[in-house]
């Protein structure tokens, strides 16, 4: 893989992990119920994407 798939690759990784600090802030602070826990299952799947992608552009 050459590195500019490489850079692209981690750049996903990183706004993923992003977006899921972002999510499951907003979950914890401004939501209750089912709705809070359905975003924090979101967050924690992207979380777990980005570190498999973040993982990938190392190798």
């Amino acid at each position: 893989m050459d590195a500019m798939t490489k850079m692209w690759i981690s750049f996903l990784g990183i706004g993923l992990m992003a977006i899921a600090a972002f999510l499951i802030t907003f979950a914890r602070v401004k939501t209750k119920g089912i709705l809070k826990f359905v975003l924090s299952f979101i967050a924690f799947v992207m979380l777990i994407f980005g570190f498999i992608y973040g993982f990938f552009s190392i190798i």
